[in-house]
């Protein structure tokens, strides 16, 4: 018999009874039902039940050893009672005899439960993240992720495409957020930087002629934690295509994406084909550029209806509604808990009608709208006897991101919200360039290596606010999974694109000189996008926090509590890399 198992935790069954075997696990459970231990021990395969009899050597080791030690078991397997199977459990129907324990590898007390969620904080559950791990979920979010991964390459060979790797250390590049540095040793001064993503390396690859490259990029940023985005590192599914326009990028994607949710979505259904909705529409009819399609209502601009109204509020400002059908008999209580949300969004305050028979409307701001007012808001709304109407007003902005939550809260209060569904979109037609607030000056807004839509000309022609870039998004369910474009190649559109950003001919040619050069011996027209695999995994586990699917991440404060970084370096390393530290001052 092999030193350590002739089975794993998770295979016994029926079948077996009778069978000698060993073991071996972690001590997950233990349960003293008079002076009959039974103990779950627990690998990664699964859960089984041990059984040690009192007077035994078994039940005398057993019940001293902590929770958590490692130890090997022999034993026979024998059928539980009627009465005692487990349905719930693969192994449900058998227990171990155990005739002999060694332990393996003693524990310490745990500083929290395994077979519980015990409601420890994160980052008690971060600095122990090994035993963390160990939890039923958090197992099984891991095994979920190397899965989704695996199918992920599968997919894509299949799908005609070639991982290729690129460089981790490589120079700084302006993707919109801060670079990691890494300072050289033979290079005095200077830095490397770690990717923000393979963006460059992926086009040189085209225009090598590679036509289809996929990659399980690993990148960094140095930017602040949200629930869906973890500070430091994160995977992407890298994908470049040559010869393509923005639909033959559409196409595998979808494919990709409609099957991998199917997968792996739990009995969850995948609408598609997935709609393709400009940017301007989506902030319009949603509030959002990632708006969660599972929400069944729109925004209406009804700006003109109260341009030069009387009512104050909402004359000559940017008006929003978001008309609910049968919700006007909703009790009061349901209006102020809307409204009370909506201040938590950063209004001031949220307001509302109802609309009764033969469209009369009722409501804390009912008397404020005239006759007029009346008559444009049920044609422009479509409004019917049972609606509810809920209005913001302000900055086009502000409207935007207070009403884009709103319409998502109602929707689930209301009953027009669908669960169980993953519903995609594409966002097209993104502003190429947008105005910095405090400075005035014209950045790019998306990708700075896209393809302006009317190339050339229209950077020459056009106001740089008015041009669309062959740039997109893909969403999921209120998520945005991933942006692309199809990409600049052409030196004189990139130079003139740059140029209404503020850069230079010499600094476009100082920071980019190797794509500039690459593009001037033959470059295909190409494009592509990279969808993130951390947040898939996420949707498909129905976490709310991306760090959940990560086996070891940083936390919101980008560190890791675990291994102790970042960490101080001690002179001697300092002086070798040519470094000295110039500390902010205590306050």
């Amino acid at each position: 018999m092999h030193r350590y198992r002739s089975h794993n935790c998770g295979e016994l069954r029926a079948t077996d009874v009778d069978a000698d075997v060993r073991l071996s696990g972690w001590l997950h459970n233990r349960r003293d039902l008079g002076g009959i231990l039974f103990i779950d021990l627990r690998d990664h395969y699964g859960l089984v039940q041990l059984v040690a009899r009192p007077g035994t050597p078994a039940n005398e080791a057993l019940g001293s050893l902590t929770k958590e030690t490692v130890v090997r078991i022999d034993g026979k397997v024998s059928a539980r009672g009627a009465d005692n199977v487990n349905p719930d459990l693969p192994t449900g129907e058998i227990e171990i005899e155990v005739s002999e324990v060694e332990v393996l590898g003693a524990a310490d007390q745990i500083p929290f439960t395994i077979n519980a969620d015990d409601g420890v904080n994160e980052e008690k559950r971060l600095e122990y993240r090994f035993l963390d791990l160990r939890r039923e979920r958090m197992h099984r979010n891991i095994m979920l992720r190397t899965a989704v991964i695996s199918a992920i390459r599968h997919k894509m060979v299949a799908l005609g495409f070639n991982e290729m790797a690129t460089p981790i250390l490589s120079a700084t590049s302006p993707e919109g957020a801060r670079d990691f540095l890494v300072p050289s040793r033979l290079h005095a001064g200077k830095f490397y930087a770690l990717p923000q993503a393979p963006q460059q390396f992926k086009q040189l690859l085209m225009i090598a002629g590679f036509d289809r490259y996929f990659q399980i990029a690993p990148c960094f940023r140095d930017e602040d934690a949200r629930a869906d985005r973890s500070p430091g590192e994160f995977y992407q599914l890298d994908i470049e295509m040559s010869f393509v326009e923005q639909e033959d990028v559409f196409g595998p994607v979808e494919k990709l994406m409609t099957e991998l949710f199917t997968e792996f979505g739990n009995g969850r259904t995948v609408t598609s084909p997935f709609p393709r909705i400009p940017f301007r529409e989506a902030m319009l009819k949603y509030g959002s550029d990632k708006p969660d399609l599972r929400a069944e209502l729109e925004l209406v601009d009804v700006s003109d209806v109260f341009a030069g109204s009387g009512f104050k509020a909402f004359a000559d400002k940017h008006v929003r509604a978001l008309a609910v059908p049968d919700t006007a008999d909703q009790p009061r209580k349901f209006f102020d808990q809307l409204g009370d949300f909506a201040v938590q969004q950063g209004a001031k305050g949220l307001a509302w009608v109802r609309v009764g028979e033969e469209n009369a409307l009722t409501g804390p701001i009912a008397k404020f709208l005239t006759e007029d007012d009346v008559k444009a808001l049920v044609a422009a709304l479509d409004l019917k006897p049972g609606h509810a109407v809920f209005f913001g007003a302000g900055a086009f902005d502000e409207v935007s991101k207070i009403m884009g939550a709103v319409r998502v809260e109602v929707a689930k209060r209301a009953g027009h919200f669908v669960e169980d569904e993953f519903r995609f979109c594409w966002i097209v037609d993104f502003p190429m360039f947008e105005k910095d607030e405090d400075t005035g000056k014209i950045e790019f807004s998306h990708n700075p290596f896209s393809m302006p839509q009317g190339g050339l000309e229209a950077l020459e022609t056009q106001d740089p606010l008015d041009i669309l870039a062959w740039q997109y998004d893909i969403v999921c369910n209120g998520t945005e999974l991933s942006s692309g474009a199809i990409r600049n190649h052409e030196p004189e559109v990139m130079y003139k694109a740059f140029a209404l950003a503020g850069y230079d001919k010499e600094t476009v040619e100082a920071e980019f000189g190797g794509m500039l050069r690459a593009f001037k011996f033959g470059a295909p027209p190409h494009g592509g996008i990279a969808p993130g695999v951390d947040r898939i995994v996420m949707l498909l586990a129905d976490e709310p926090n991306i760090r959940e699917t990560i086996a070891f991440p940083l936390n919101g404060n980008a560190q890791d509590l675990l291994m102790g970084a970042p960490s101080e370096v001690e002179e001697a390393r300092l002086k070798e890399l040519h470094l000295s530290l110039r500390k902010p001052q205590a306050k």
